[in-house]
């Protein structure tokens, strides 16, 4: 059966193609922006289900459609991607030594059979503080408003700041393996 990723995340990609599948891309032209919840875990559901709702009517064929969303939560704030460069400093420098917590959805649609399943993997990550290195090589970039809550963990220039994670890298990236998997199994 066709595997479809439905994101623009270049690292979502990259992590699928780390699990060996073969797959398409394909993106859902939503408003992520008017999809609110106060239940993060379910703001993040109700996102990557309206993703996998936008892409169905243009699939052709029996597909397994994978859709994802991720938001950083801290302090009991959601941090999502940023609007300015100045946002992302902003973010960055209140992290501090508190813990930023990243909540993934992802959603498996069985397009043959009309199946859906989902979860929702969550990761917890401390940094070391940054330095105007980090800000110089990253936030200046524009690669920086394309994040959650204004990091990359996963990436080179974050790791010499990464002080501990609970849960998974791939989650805090974006695409969690381990429910992928699980979810591909219910699914077909």
């Amino acid at each position: 059966m066709k595997i479809v990723l439905g994101s623009a995340s270049k690292r979502r990609r990259q992590i699928l193609l780390e699990m060996g599948y073969k797959f398409e891309v394909m993106t859902a032209d939503i408003d992520e922006k008017a999809i609110r919840h106060e239940n993060p875990n379910q703001m993040v559901l109700d996102i990557a289900n309206a993703k996998a709702d936008a892409l169905i009517p243009k699939l052709d064929h029996d597909t397994l459609l994978v859709t994802a969303d991720l938001i950083v939560v801290f302090e009991g704030k959601v941090l999502e991607k940023p609007a300015t460069k100045q946002e992302a400093r902003e973010v960055l420098q209140d992290f501090g030594d508190r813990p930023a917590k990243t909540v993934c959805a992802v959603v498996i649609t069985n397009t043959a059979t009309g199946r859906r399943v989902s979860g929702v993997d969550i990761a917890t990550v401390w940094f070391k503080p940054f330095d105007e290195n980090l800000f110089k090589n990253f936030v200046d970039t524009p690669e920086a408003l394309e994040h959650a809550g204004s990091f990359a963990a996963e990436t080179e220039i974050f790791q010499p700041y990464v002080k501990k994670i609970e849960g998974t890298i791939d989650s805090i990236a974006g695409l969690p393996k381990d429910l992928v998997r699980e979810l591909i199994e219910k699914v077909k």
